[in-house]
């Protein structure tokens, strides 16, 4: 490995304070180093911001959270570079490495000893009169919400064009394994392994009972059709895409082609880090 980038947690010193020490051990090993901190974004409707990092890079360490991570999947994630997770404080799921551990991590990386999970990602289509007004490729969900007094939500859901039910609900969640531990989890939605190939289905706040979530094969399409009279709805993506919904828009959810590469920690297995973060015992 010779080029290294790395995106840092947008307004934070902390994680600005720790680029540059990266920066000075990384050169001092001969590596080429480039920077690239998410740009402030009003329009909260527009992808990411073009980034200023070149397209051949062999690794990108991410400085920050599980929210700065979500944005390397979306800014280079597609490309195949790994990314390797650095958790600045807060509960992260996918920044794996704590700073004490950073140094000693990149150095097995740099020789090669490492293990990449490949993450499954969701290609979300948002279509408008027969018209696609997006298209989107996320890690996490898609999130169909409701304002916080708008009336509740009918969505009409098809599985491979067969009608599953119409849910009453503030929303629903589409999720990767990845994502069941994000919105999907503050939902009541199931924990899955991130190695299982499955998409999952939550509804937020089920008007009746028997809306349970699901989980379903990886090879499945999913259509959710806007009812006829709603109003004041959002498609969120990864938590950081908005698009405000009409009655009448479709939404229509599948696995992506491409994946996202995360280092593993050589420290911490996936059950140590989750019953670390859930507090279990």
């Amino acid at each position: 490995m010779k080029r290294i980038g790395v995106i840092i947690k947008r307004a934070s010193n902390e994680a600005k304070s720790a680029a540059g020490g990266l920066e000075a051990w990384l050169k001092n090993k001969d590596m080429e180093v480039f920077f690239h901190e998410p740009a402030a974004d009003k329009n909260s409707s527009r992808r990411a911001p073009d980034s200023s990092l070149p397209p051949d890079l062999d690794l990108v360490v991410v400085l920050g959270g599980d929210g700065t991570l979500l944005y390397a999947a979306r800014l280079v994630g597609q490309t195949g570079t790994p990314l390797l997770g650095v958790n600045l404080g807060g509960l992260g799921f996918l920044t794996e490495i704590s700073m004490i551990d950073l140094y000693p991590t990149l150095d097995k990386v740099l020789r090669g000893e490492f293990t990449v999970d490949s993450r499954m990602m969701l290609a979300v289509e948002l279509k408008r009169k027969q018209t696609a007004v997006a298209r989107e490729t996320v890690l996490n969900d898609a999130v169909i919400n409701k304002a916080a007094l708008a009336r509740i939500l009918e969505l009409k859901v098809k599985i491979n064009g067969e009608d599953l039910t119409t849910f009453r609900a503030d929303g629903l969640i589409i999720s990767t394994p990845t994502g069941s531990t994000a919105y999907n989890l503050s939902a009541g939605g199931p924990i899955v392994h991130p190695a299982q190939e499955t998409i999952l289905l939550t509804p937020i706040c089920p008007f009746t009972l028997t809306n349970r979530p699901l989980i379903l094969p990886e090879s499945v399409e999913i259509e959710v059709e806007m009812d006829a009279r709603a109003s004041d709805m959002v498609l969120t993506l990864d938590g950081q895409a908005f698009y405000n919904l009409e009655p009448g828009d479709l939404v229509r959810v599948s696995r992506a082609r491409t994946t996202t590469a995360i280092i593993k920690s050589p420290y911490k297995g996936y059950f140590e880090i989750l019953k670390t973060k859930l507090g279990w015992g």
